[in-house]
């Protein structure tokens, strides 16, 4: 009657250590009257976790221990700061100034925060790395034009591939080898200072190009450098105002004589590079006449 209208006490841990401790004192005839409260098996199992207790770690978050907030908050700002330098980078610098991290954490903690660890485009781009370099390079090529009698006449010129302006060197019927050279000298006098920047040359191998024109350009500084055989493309820049020369120029004009075919490509010259600046068609793609 008394374990059916009395419920369960709840017992308090000091409960538990009081009636463990009489369970040891009271005789055994005794122990059938603590069973009304505890049962010895309830005793054993408050007994294993006391031992439990006393003998476990302190519990802790699982895995490695965060990372404190002023080396998360300098790993930031270095990353913000150096937007071209990766983790591996960041994690250099936070040794030398003696702070011990591992990478993968610095890389975790950028991630974190929505950073890229890894930048690829961040340093220097080709584009950015070709227009750097084409200040340097000077091109020249010849192409021919049929005048109104058919005399064909042959016109020498050189391009500058970071200004892409034009430098009209001379205009023959006769390209001889002592001509070309001699029009190579008159360009690096024209060129005056601005000719200390060129450091290559890009030309075929046409048999104009003589070794004694080469050695004009040599004995200034600049390398010669030849295309492949039948490979215009590999002087694309050149090919490709010949190309805008003739249909926006002279496929429009009869041409009569040298003197004329001197002025009216001048005159093209100077409207190509003024008009036209940075938005002159031989930066863009397009057909490439391959006369030269």
């Amino acid at each position: 009657m008394l374990q059916r209208g009395v419920k369960t006490p709840k017992l308090s841990w000091a409960d538990r250590a009081i009636l463990s401790a009489l369970a040891w004192m009271l005789p055994k005839d005794h122990l059938r009257h603590l069973q009304l409260i505890v049962s010895p098996r309830t005793l054993l199992r408050w007994h294993a976790n006391l031992v439990r207790q006393r003998w476990a770690y302190p519990r802790r978050t699982p895995g490695r221990p965060r990372t404190a907030q002023p080396i998360r908050a300098l790993v930031l700002e270095m990353a913000k700061d150096n937007p071209s330098w990766g983790y591996r980078r960041i994690h250099g610098e936070l040794t030398g100034l003696e702070y011990k991290l591992a990478p993968s954490t610095v890389w975790q903690i950028l991630k974190d925060a929505g950073i890229d660890p890894a930048p690829r485009g961040a340093g220097q781009t080709w584009r950015a790395f070709l227009a750097s370099q084409a200040k340097t390079i000077l091109a020249t090529d010849f192409f021919h034009m049929e005048t109104v009698f058919l005399r064909r006449l042959y016109v020498l010129f050189f391009i500058e591939h970071g200004t892409r302006r034009v430098h009209l060197a001379g205009v023959t019927a006769h390209p001889a080898g002592a001509w070309v050279t001699q029009q190579a000298r008159n360009l690096l006098m024209s060129l005056e200072d601005h000719a200390d920047d060129v450091k290559f040359l890009i030309r075929d191998r046409d048999a104009k190009f003589t070794a004694a024109f080469d050695a004009v350009f040599t004995a200034a500084g600049v390398r010669i450098i030849k295309t492949p055989v039948r490979a215009p493309r590999a002087n694309a820049i050149a090919e490709r105002w010949i190309a805008s020369a003739r249909r926006e120029c002279l496929d429009r004009i009869l041409i009569t004589s040298k003197q004329h075919l001197r002025l009216v490509l001048s005159e093209y010259i100077d409207h190509y590079f003024t008009d036209r600046g940075s938005e002159c068609p031989c930066r863009s793609p397009g057909p490439v006449s391959w006369a030269s």
